[in-house]
Formats: structure tokens, sequence, C-alpha cells
């Protein structure tokens, strides 16, 4: 068996991997909105809510997907495309799944304990937003 082969094999499910990396990255958000020094629970929500929603997830991996490994990008594959995924009033169904293959794609490296990786990533997410 192939090396990813096996590490998929060993994987919780991709709504494991997505349900894990949503906390990851609301996380890293809500700490990145204190470190700017916002105080107010109003801006902070509404800082945090502008990033971690599903458009805004599609539009980073989209721009992350050419950086990624081909084990990343296949495991994104599988999440943008698992038959279980129920698309929330607020988002369309592409934005959807690609917001949940990016969040899977962060579970599996927090599940795996790759910090560095999880850190580039998160760090090269947000600057995606930020435009720089």
């Amino acid at each position: 068996m192939e090396e990813g082969k096996l590490l998929a094999a060993s994987l919780p499910t991709v709504a494991a991997l997505a349900y894990l990396g949503d906390a990851v990255h609301s996380l890293d958000i809500r700490r990145r909105a204190v470190a700017l020094g916002l105080a107010k629970s109003g801006r902070l929500h509404e800082f945090s809510a502008r990033i971690v929603n599903a458009a805004s997830q599609a539009a980073i991996l989209a721009a992350l997907t050419p950086c990624l490994s081909e084990e990343e990008r296949d495991l994104c594959r599988r999440a943008a495309n698992s038959k279980h995924l129920q698309r929330p009033k607020h988002a369309s169904d592409a934005d959807y799944r690609q917001a949940t293959a990016f969040e899977a794609l962060l579970g599996m490296h927090a599940y795996l304990g790759n910090d560095d990786r999880l850190r580039e990533l998160l760090d090269a997410s947000y600057q995606c937003l930020k435009g720089d």
C-alpha cells in the first residue's frame, strides 16, 4: 500500500477532520483578533465572522491549492466530494464544499500533530484575506 493511502486509512473521517479544522481555524482567527487589540465582543465577533465562513474559506483554499502537496490536495478532493455534507442556508453548495475541504486540511494537520505545516497554512490563509 502506498504511504499516502496508508495515512488516509489511519485518519478519522473527513467530516471529523473538518470539525477539528473548523475549531482550529476559528481559534486562530480569534487569537489574531485579540492580538490586534480588539476588545469589544461585537468587534471581535464581526472580525471573526468575516473570516470564518464558507465563502472566505473557499477563497482561501483556492489561493492555497497550488502550494499544497499531492496528499493534501487528495484529502481536499475527498472532503469536497463527501456525500454527507449538508449545506447551511447562508452558503452556496460550491463554497460549502470547498470550505469543508479547507477545514479538513487544517484538521488533518492538527490531528497528526504537524504543527509547523499547520502554522504555515494558517499564516498563509490569513495573508490571503489581508491581500498581502
